[in-house]
């Protein structure tokens, strides 16, 4: 990671606690800094549109605007924002309103701290990232709910093979499990998840897989 410049990360958390813990562990990585911090949505709002983070880190249950808010107008003033819910295991609603607010993924707050780390640098890198715990559990509870059946979403200009990707993508599968499942090399597709992403117009693999929900590509079954 030489040569390039740090990660730019603003810490949103309305426990201080949490947010001196982070701020102390990203102290001491070369590729990460801190770029400033925030204990309510209505200062996030402000200090994103101030500093222009690459990744947020937004915690979703805070006092007056809530991260979900929060992460909705960060998203909308500036479409390229990079948010990270970080939430607890009883915080599956919420998390659902993140993703649809334009979150890059969440991450829960049990997570090691370097694990924390590593999800903040993949999201940086243009990725999304939901942590691998909770992935199937949330993604089979959110084809359950009755928001994405309301108004089925038409999937234009795609070809039957990256429909199939789509598919795999929206049951929660990595690069490696869908070429597995394909039979394909897993750089042939990462192809088609960069194709998918940019005929559908798609920020990143959440995205698509709210996009697959909404499609009717996945069943709750899955």
């Amino acid at each position: 990671m030489s040569g390039q410049p740090p990660v730019r990360v603003l810490l949103v958390d309305d426990q201080e606690l949490i947010r001196t813990a982070l701020s102390m562990v990203m102290a001491d990585i070369e590729d990460v800094d801190v770029a400033g911090e925030a204990g309510t949505g209505e200062e996030a709002v402000r200090l994103a549109a101030e500093l222009s983070p690459d990744v947020v880190v937004m915690d979703i249950r805070m006092p007056g605007m809530d991260g979900i808010e929060a992460t909705r107008r960060i998203t909308e003033a500036e479409p390229e924002a990079r948010v990270v819910v970080l939430t607890t295991f009883d915080d599956d609603a919420y998390v659902y309103g993140a993703l649809r607010a334009g979150a890059s993924g969440f991450l829960v707050k049990d997570m090691a701290l370097d694990d924390i780390i590593a999800a903040v640098r993949v999201v940086a890198a243009g990725d999304a990232l939901i942590a691998p715990s909770v992935t199937r559990r949330l993604i089979h509870d959110f084809a359950a709910r009755p928001e994405p059946v309301a108004k089925r979403r038409e999937l234009r200009g795609i070809t039957d093979r990256e429909r199939e990707v789509l598919t795999l993508v929206g049951s929660g599968l990595s690069n490696a499990e869908i070429a597995a499942e394909l039979c394909i090399s897993v750089a042939t597709a990462k192809t088609y998840l960069t194709r998918l992403l940019t005929k559908l117009d798609a920020r990143d693999r959440v995205q698509l897989v709210i996009m697959a929900y909404e499609a009717g590509l996945v069943s709750v079954r899955q």
